[in-house]
């Protein structure tokens, strides 16, 4: 669960992901990419922020004793998935470590990311919501989050995510004709 957790784990595949995109999926890839970087950029440094800062709901691991599961240090990052994790239990030295727990900013990157997959790709892009999924129980299971600060994220990431994507398209349809008319001649929609 803590490695499902770890983005640095997961960042050469990520990498590898967006060059895939990039290169092979044309326009509705790029289109994609930049959809899900307006996004991220809004969830991460207007919405999640902002919201902790006025919720300020403490974490499991400050208010209780709840399991700790930390993976070892390992360079490159990936190979501390084949080293054994320490597991304890949490204390008062964990009581200041974290910032607040609602919204989980792992889980609205995710749903985020799950639902412009589905979106664009529609035939295998609602497969991401099995990750997204796996990170809102892992940030539980690590006692980083409470079931209900997992729950709300999702939908708020949900509501986010189509919104950004329905100015994206809106901003398409109204600058694009203007701006570049031979391509929006060719692509008149940016989700098929």
């Amino acid at each position: 669960m803590a490695a499902i957790s770890d983005v640095e784990i997961w960042t050469p595949l990520l990498i590898a992901l967006v060059v895939f995109v990039l290169v092979f999926m044309g326009f509705k890839g790029r289109a994609f990419l930049v959809c899900l970087l307006l996004a991220l950029v809004l969830a991460d440094y207007v919405l999640v922020s902002a919201l902790k800062t006025a919720i300020d709901r403490r974490r499991p691991k400050q208010v209780q004793k709840v399991r700790m599961v930390q993976l070892e240090r390992a360079h490159p990052k990936f190979l501390t998935l084949f080293k054994r994790p320490t597991i304890r239990y949490s204390d008062e030295t964990d009581r200041g470590k974290s910032g607040p727990s609602f919204p989980s900013g792992h889980v609205t990157d995710n749903v985020v990311i799950g639902t412009l997959c589905f979106l664009f790709f529609r035939r295998w892009g609602w497969l991401y919501f099995i990750v997204a999924a796996a990170v809102g129980y892992s940030r539980i299971y690590l006692g980083a989050h409470w079931p209900s600060d997992v729950v709300g994220t999702a939908f708020l990431a949900l509501g986010e995510a189509l919104l950004v994507v329905a100015l994206a398209e809106f901003s398409w349809k109204r600058w694009a004709p203007r701006w570049a008319p031979a391509l929006f001649a060719r692509h008149p929609r940016l989700i098929d």
